[in-house]
């Protein structure tokens, strides 16, 4: 039985969480993070988060609870990236021992006013005024709080006002601002300058915060404090902190509704899972990017992928798989419950056998498959994953979309709205256009690995459209090569988004950068997302950490 807390006791209890260090100053999550590992088990993906949810798990918490608290926690130092009105996200769940694998689903919804017309297209494609990914337009229901609470009731073993004080106390009481926030910042100031309540919280005296000043969100402890004194986040979706979201949007033209947050609920449900001899890959179902990691790892397996002569020949037959997936990924996917996605085609070996005879054409006459898909930019997602002592694994992906979301802070709580309409296609007629309780589909793939049965991996990433194809090159390695966690996420990484350009990590072997620009690519040279992942020996109960 969970304990409950008077409003006094309450307090108390975030008070102790900064005597007691529930923060520590965050570093760019650019810098690659030493592997951890710890006897109670151990969270990665935030070094506030980090530490958060680490001190959890020492005292007695499970991994879910640890990831929780890592997430609240988050979402206060890093808004930027997630939030309390992050527009969504997915986790995948594995039990100790392998007993339950599950998904919870937190994406966003559109309004019940949304429409796949609402937004003026230019002569170019884009959007007018950015209305889809830039005020008040640009908001779905926010899901992340209720994908928390979902989560902690069924799998959880603490109570959400436990978790949450950590977060109030670095809202309240402030934390020094990290390099990538305070870019952030900086790099978004014109558009926070449009919105009264960003600009009153991001900026001082009309300047962006700089890099270790004390930040703080008072509006935002405040907001947090009262869904802890109840122990929920119910009044969020149905009560007086509803009423206070929806009648901002309508003061501000948007069409979000008390409706529209009262309808919404995050909801579990049954993984995508594919098999690769000892291993069973399970990854978030749509409207999260799973499906096109298991589309590539299934064509892989139907080209006998790991037998191929290493070097520029598996990998030029690696990325021609991952072209096919992404070009199918943009043109036919979206919400399967409003629209009818091919998923058991993508995934079904017949069709895995067909692009692999494709594959293997073009590897042997040196040339890319004719492929045409669609460009667009991302950024503004946070991973956490997590292991505790008894086996326990979750990954959780949350996000606010773009830096900011929609740029818009509800004034008076402090919450930074996602902008999830950014995430349908705006064209009218495609399976990922806007409608009424629509949800968009996103790049999100929290992923679990068992291994004959028992649960050895959690892993995630952050960097919008880059997310599955570093979630396919961490289990490409783990998975097919055999490579350990660490060496699996040390590994370099690439991006391709279906078309002809490529980017590769400075670690990549010069030679086959050189082959693919002899093929007609456009290569160029970046970081992949960022990945974080535990994994958990179920013969010695180790649990360990990596992030890069």
């Amino acid at each position: 039985m969970r304990k409950t807390y008077s409003r006094r006791e309450m307090l108390s209890l975030t008070s102790k969480a900064v005597i007691a260090g529930a923060f520590l100053p965050r570093v760019s999550l650019a810098a690659p993070q030493k592997p951890s590992t710890t006897s109670s088990g151990v969270v990665t993906g935030d070094p506030t988060g980090n530490e958060v949810g680490n001190k959890v798990l020492a005292q007695g918490g499970n991994a879910i609870d640890a990831v929780i608290a890592a997430a609240l926690a988050t979402c206060v130092v890093a808004e930027s990236k997630c939030g309390a009105g992050g527009y969504g996200g997915h986790m995948t769940i594995a039990l100790a021992g392998g007993k339950k694998v599950t998904s919870i689903d937190f994406n966003s919804v559109a309004p019940a006013a949304g429409r796949e017309d609402m937004f003026t297209l230019e002569k170019n494609g884009k959007v007018r005024g950015y209305a889809n990914s830039r005020g008040w337009l640009a908001a779905g229901v926010p899901g992340t709080l209720a994908g928390m609470q979902l989560a902690l009731d069924r799998y959880g073993t603490k109570s959400f006002r436990e978790l949450a004080a950590p977060a109030i106390a670095l809202a309240r009481d402030g934390f020094p601002l990290s390099e990538s926030m305070a870019n952030a910042i900086r790099s978004n100031v014109s558009n926070l300058k449009m919105f009264p309540g960003s600009a009153q919280l991001f900026l001082k005296e009309g300047e962006p915060y700089k890099a270790g000043e004390t930040f703080r969100n008072p509006d935002l402890a405040k907001m947090f404090e009262t869904l802890a004194e109840r122990n929920s986040v119910e009044s969020f979706y149905r009560g007086d902190i509803a009423e206070k979201i929806a009648a901002e949007f309508k003061k501000n033209g948007g069409i979000l509704t008390a409706e529209d947050l009262a309808s919404y609920k995050a909801c579990e449900v049954k993984p995508l899972e594919l098999k690769w001899n000892d291993f069973t890959i399970y990854t978030a179902p749509l409207t999260a990017g799973g499906l096109s990691v298991l589309q590539v790892m299934a064509i892989l397996k139907a080209l006998d992928w790991g037998k191929l002569p290493t070097g520029i020949t598996r990998s030029h037959a690696r990325l021609e798989a991952l072209r096919v997936a992404w070009r199918d990924r943009l043109a036919l996917l979206g919400d399967p419950e409003k629209v009818k996605v091919p998923i058991d085609h993508l995934l079904s070996g017949s069709y895995a056998k067909k692009v692999a005879e494709d594959v293997k054409h073009a590897v042997k006459a040196k040339k890319p498959l004719s492929l045409d898909t669609k460009k667009e930019l991302d950024d503004g997602t946070m991973n956490l994953s997590s292991v505790d002592r008894h086996g326990n694994m979750v990954a959780m992906t949350l996000t606010q979309g773009g830096a900011f979301g929609s740029k818009v802070t509800v004034e008076g709580l402090g919450v930074v709205l996602g902008h999830g309409m950014s995430r349908f296609e705006p064209q009218p007629g495609h399976p990922n256009s806007v409608a009424p309780g629509k949800r968009p589909l996103h790049n999100m793939c929290p992923t679990v690995v068992l291994r004959k049965g028992k649960p050895v991996m959690a892993v995630g990433a952050a960097g919008g459209r880059m997310i599955p194809n570093s979630i396919f090159d961490v289990l490409t390695n783990y998975v097919a090569l055999g490579k350990t966690m660490e060496e699996s996420v040390a590994a370099p990484r690439w991006n391709s988004e279906g078309d002809m350009n490529l980017k590769l990590e400075r670690a990549w072997p010069e030679a086959e950068a050189e082959f693919f620009k002899s093929l007609g690519y456009k290569v160029d040279f970046g970081k992949g997302a960022y990945v974080s992942a535990v994994s958990f020996d179920p013969k010695t109960g180790e649990g360990r950490g990596a992030e890069r």
